[in-house]
């Protein structure tokens, strides 16, 4: 027989030992097998330990843990953690024992619950979502195991009064709010959100010095975060309002914007060293001007120094501005929580969206049939999202990106997408509209006309645009595009792509010029012939 109890200090020889069996040597997360952290998880009020142990011997055969204070504004949420189950006792329901404890010990103290279950986890995933967690969204690439990375979904139960308290009609962006039409559909709520695809993103100004905060910042800080309290747009577990020694203690780091030698704006967040992630949790300022470089400043160190593969921030979701801001600085949603934060009288909702600086891929996914639509989503919208660096590395020879400035390219490699063809496929037909307009970066291809037979009129290479015509007039294509040997594209849609010019003038004003510019060029060399 196995009973479930709260773990003691007797346990924590054993609950190492399931560790240890379970992950091996060579777990992402060393204060499991740290016999002193195991024993303050055991005697903290912030997380229940629970243990399963075989009662004729008493020896430990599962763990599993709910984090109690996870969230800041006394959320009432908690984070059902690591569960773990000795192999040689895998089989005996002890999991599903393990989540039913957990959760009959908590409910009456959380009002949200959250557990990430790995997307190549079959078992994890089963449990969870045999107790009525729902899914959320997918947290790619969060984890850190040896040299690789993998996935974890992010589920949700909720208890007592959550959804009653929610603020209804969040404003959300457009790539939003399929998100959140397809997680409130497996929750049974209405999707009320309000999609605001006009939301211009904060302006970027870099005229501001940058420094880390000292202790003889905080008060200068605490004056700026007036004003910005009431709508805070950035939420984490920690805030500046907890105090310089707190934040110390759980290894806050704030950067801070100075104009004139005066503070006028701060961000603050978490590193993790062993998950080469970072977490931003707060972000304020006296206007809206330091908000973007702020921003920046924390990628551009993710990059350059602290070797990051992971950045995650979570938006209010009445912030469509703020997304928008994120959106454009390589950011994509990838969890819409509702009613997560608890701030004065009511529950708001939080868009999780994360910057993955490591390449894509999601090979190794294998989920249960309920996570599969917000996979699916999350995934497809990271592989879009991965041409940005492609375009970057060709600004000098693609004509369409002829004068811009980088954080332009950026905006371009926000909405594109990468598509391959190979040798002898048709990419566009004569007559035929697919609203797409393609940007070759590698390869060649051979444009012909139906008017010249089959002989090609002109031959194209990197740089060059196809489907331009039909963007700017709306037309179906005027020529027949086939490659000559493998090729890689940039796409844009027509659709998309007019709505950032839109939302950008000065980037749609030099598309056009480009594309002007390159239209003459292939016009002057189809008169020529090859």
């Amino acid at each position: 027989m196995v009973r479930v109890r709260e773990a003691e200090e007797r346990d924590v020889a054993g609950i190492r030992d399931v560790f240890l069996a379970t992950y091996g040597e060579d777990y992402a997360y060393p204060q499991y097998y740290d016999p002193y952290l195991l024993k303050k998880m055991v005697f903290s009020d912030d997380t229940l330990l629970l243990v399963a142990e075989e009662e004729d011997s008493g020896r430990v055969l599962g763990t599993a843990s709910v984090v109690l204070q996870i969230g800041a504004f006394a959320d009432l949420v908690g984070e059902f953690g690591r569960l773990a189950v000795d192999p040689v006792a895998r089989g005996q329901g002890i999991g599903h024992l393990l989540m039913e404890n957990r959760i009959a010990r908590v409910a009456d103290r959380l009002h949200v619950g959250l557990v990430e279950p790995k997307v190549n986890h079959l078992f994890s995933q089963k449990i969870t979502f045999g107790h009525g967690f729902k899914p959320l969204g997918l947290l790619p690439l969060n984890l850190r195991f040896g040299t690789s990375r993998e996935s974890a979904g992010l589920c949700v139960r909720y208890f007592g009064d959550a959804l009653q308290l929610r603020r209804n009609h969040p404003r959300v962006l457009p790539e939003t709010a399929v998100l959140a039409e397809l997680v409130m559909g497996e929750l049974d709520i209405d999707c009320d959100v309000i999609v605001d695809g006009d939301a211009a993103p904060y302006p970027y100004d870099e005229d501001f010095e940058i420094e880390e905060l000292a202790s003889n910042g905080y008060a200068s800080l605490l004056r700026c975060e007036r004003g910005r309290v009431r709508h805070r747009e950035v939420f984490g577990p920690v805030r500046l309002h907890y105090g310089m020694f707190k934040l110390q203690a759980s290894h806050a780091h704030y950067l801070l914007a100075r104009e004139k030698g005066r503070i006028v704006g701060a961000v603050g967040f978490i590193i993790d060293e062993i998950e080469y992630a970072v977490r931003i949790f707060e972000l304020i300022s006296v206007t809206d001007r330091p908000l973007r470089f702020l921003l920046q400043q924390v990628l551009d160190r993710c990059r350059d120094r602290w070797n990051t593969a992971y950045v995650e921030v979570d938006v209010n979701a009445d912030s469509p501005r703020m997304q928008r801001s994120l959106f454009e600085l390589g950011f994509l949603p990838v969890a819409y929580v509702p009613a997560m934060v608890f701030h004065e009288v009511e529950r708001l909702d939080v868009v999780r969206m994360v910057r993955l600086l490591v390449p894509p891929h999601f090979d190794d996914v294998v989920c249960e049939p309920v996570l599969e639509p917000v996979i699916s989503l999350v995934t497809s919208s990271f592989a879009t999202a991965y041409a940005a660096p492609q375009l970057r590395r060709n600004m000098e020879r693609v004509g369409l990106l002829q004068g811009m400035t980088k954080e332009q390219v950026d905006q371009l490699a926000a909405i594109s997408s990468i598509e391959t063809f190979a040798p002898n496929q048709v990419i566009v037909r004569e007559g035929e509209q697919d609203e797409k307009m393609r940007v070759l970066l590698q390869g060649h291809a051979l444009v012909s006309l139906n008017g010249a037979g089959d002989r090609p009129v002109a031959e194209i290479g990197a740089g060059s645009c196809i489907g331009e015509m039909s963007l700017l007039t709306t037309a179906p294509h005027s020529a027949t595009v086939v490659a000559q040997d493998h090729l890689e594209t940039v796409v844009f849609s027509h659709t998309v792509l007019e709505s950032l010019m839109r939302r950008r003038p000065d980037i749609g004003l030099q598309i056009y010029r480009n594309l002007a510019t390159g239209l003459g060029e292939k016009l002057r060399h189809a008169d020529a012939g090859l």
